[in-house]
């Protein structure tokens, strides 16, 4: 009877983890070989200065078999942005999912795993809505190892410094999002890793 009880609690247990798993929506893994250009697989690039180099990466990885590396030169001035979703320059950046059949209002939160290496570095995670207008979440490099970043939506501001000429820039984020992307904020230099990006339930 004891064994049986217990058995029941495993099970009801995994169960649980299981539903909780499953709430939040994969929405990237980077299961890619990482491409550049217009038939890439991911959108990234660099300017004025700042250089970026952006490639899969086997051996520190959070999820399934790969992550994607990013080794970048970020000065004053410049720019970078790694992106993938719908509608950037590189056709074969796209998602694992299309934005039009996620249910968005059962998530609050878009986050994403990055392995840090507490060098203080602060990240913008920026992201595209259904009217073009870009919104930025920003973090910092300030751990060890592996963490999820959660970004609320809440949390997101729709960025001042540039925008896309054909965002509507109403001042609201409208759904579905059709973008992500990151971008290591100046001065800064180094190598970080990313992987798992997931809608976040409410």
């Amino acid at each position: 009877m004891r064994r049986m009880i217990l058995v029941s609690a495993l099970v009801f247990g995994l169960a649980t983890f299981v539903f909780a798993q499953e709430g939040n929506l994969l929405l990237d893994d980077f299961e890619i070989g990482v491409i550049g250009g217009p038939e890439g697989t991911v959108d990234f690039g660099a300017g004025n200065g700042s250089s970026v180099e952006v490639a899969s990466a086997a051996d520190t990885k959070y999820w399934n078999d790969l992550s994607i590396k990013v080794t970048y030169d970020a000065v004053t001035g410049g720019y970078i942005y790694i992106a993938r979703g719908y509608g950037l320059d590189a056709k074969k950046a796209v998602w694992d999912v299309k934005p039009e059949t996620v249910k968005w209002d059962d998530y609050k939160a878009i986050a994403f795993y990055m392995y840090g290496s507490d060098s203080k570095v602060k990240i913008a995670f920026d992201v595209k809505d259904n009217g073009g207008e870009l919104w930025r979440f920003v973090s910092e490099d300030n751990f060890k190892g592996w963490k999820e970043v959660v970004c609320p939506f809440q949390g997101f501001v729709a960025r001042t410094d540039w925008q896309p000429e054909i965002a509507d820039k109403n001042g609201v984020i409208d759904f579905p999002l059709k973008s992500y992307q990151f971008e290591p904020l100046p001065p800064a230099k180094g190598t970080l890793y990313f992987d798992k990006v997931e809608l976040i339930k409410k």
